[in-house]
């Protein structure tokens, strides 16, 4: 009798689901946009120092140059009207400490400090750009609730930076402190000579304003690529989310986290617009945010004073983020209530009729332009 063979149909492999090899993928993509980002933003940092040493001479030596960058003053209004050009405040902040970390320096430490807290008065001007934008697009209400926000987020920065600038100098200028700057090991120097060595050989013939410039440039570049990676913080993800942050210390934290974990305060303070567009947060809850994140803002750029590789620099932000950091505890602390409450009425007041904001609008350019020129006339 002969056997009948029974033949097992094979079993197929199983495949990889669509969206794991699109998510391994995306994962990838975005790991070596991470890399090249921080490459380039990096040798950025080197190529600005480099041609800052060279454009001491012009820089200091009379003309136009000498007066935007010859007196502490003139160097707040420059930071402040580049970062409104710029719609960030992270190239300014790398454009005062290269210029005060070169040698020979083009800027004092002073005059660094200043320009860095112009950097982050002007930073938050992107945030009325967005909040004109949502308000062209909804109704007569939310017209102003979307202007809103945005004077809220201007008007904190500016009240918390001032007098946080003005502890900041107390501590530059105390003798005490000048021990407080620190750099990276010995070793780090080095391992930036293997990574850039190369391109600093290639551009060291090249004129000092093309270098100079061409850092800035290169700067921007790279923050725009690690943007692209951060998670995007649309209103969204926030939905039915922020039912129990309504108390200011929940509020503040959250703006001090996703400052850091974005690494700009401009994502962290447009996001807010869309927010409060959709009704996800009431705009008195975001006065211990706006704190939290004007905070926040300051530590990553301690690592571009690190890679700078220069005591000055982090001295500088050191003394910037205790002056801040002292202003914004003690509001949170002692002065919530009132300071809530000021700063909402300003705020009220400037978007109450079109003319008023208009003025609000335009003091944001007029302020450090005549600054700048006041500043340059008495010096």
């Amino acid at each position: 009798m002969e056997e009948r063979q029974t033949t097992l149909p094979e079993t197929p492999a199983p495949e990889m689901p669509a969206t794991s090899r699109r998510a391994g993928s995306t994962g990838i993509q975005a790991g070596l946009k991470l890399a090249l980002g921080l490459y380039v933003f990096i040798g950025a940092l080197q190529v600005m120092k480099a041609g800052a040493g060279s454009l001491a001479e012009t820089l200091t030596g009379g003309g136009f140059g000498s007066f935007l960058t010859d007196n502490a003053g003139s160097t707040f209004g420059l930071g402040w009207l580049m970062a409104m050009v710029v719609l960030s405040g992270t190239p300014v902040v790398a454009t005062a400490l290269s210029l005060t970390a070169s040698q020979p320096p083009v800027l004092t430490e002073l005059e660094g400090f200043t320009m860095v807290t112009g950097g982050r008065m002007g930073a938050a001007f992107i945030v009325l750009l967005v909040g004109v934008m949502f308000a062209l697009r909804g109704g007569a209400g939310e017209r102003v609730k979307a202007v809103s926000t945005a004077v809220l987020a201007l008007t904190i920065t500016a009240v918390m930076y001032v007098p946080g600038a003005a502890i900041g100098i107390a501590l530059l200028r105390w003798q005490g402190f000048d021990d407080a700057g620190f750099t990276f090991p010995g070793s780090f120097g080095g391992l930036l000579e293997v990574a850039y060595g190369w391109l600093l050989e290639l551009v060291e013939s090249w004129p000092p304003a093309l270098l100079f410039l061409g850092g800035i440039a290169l700067v921007v570049v790279s923050l725009r690529v690690l943007d692209s990676i951060v998670p995007k913080m649309d209103e969204h993800r926030f939905e039915g989310r922020l039912q129990w942050l309504q108390s200011k210390w929940p509020m503040f934290f959250l703006g001090l986290v996703v400052v850091v974990l974005t690494l700009s305060v401009s994502v962290a303070l447009t996001v807010l617009v869309p927010l409060v567009h959709k009704k996800y947060v009431k705009r008195e809850n975001l006065i211990p945010y706006i704190v939290g994140a004007d905070i926040g803002t300051l530590i990553d750029k301690l690592l571009v004073a690190l890679l700078l590789d220069s005591e000055v620099a982090t001295r500088i932000i050191l003394a910037e983020i205790i002056g801040v950091a002292i202003v914004g505890v003690a509001i949170m602390v002692f002065a919530y209530q009132p300071f809530k409450q000021a700063t909402w009425r300003f705020q009220r007041q400037m978007v109450r009729s079109k003319p008023r904001l208009a003025m609000f609008t335009a003091a944001l350019f007029i302020v450090p332009i005549s600054i700048v020129i006041i500043s340059g006339v008495v010096a």
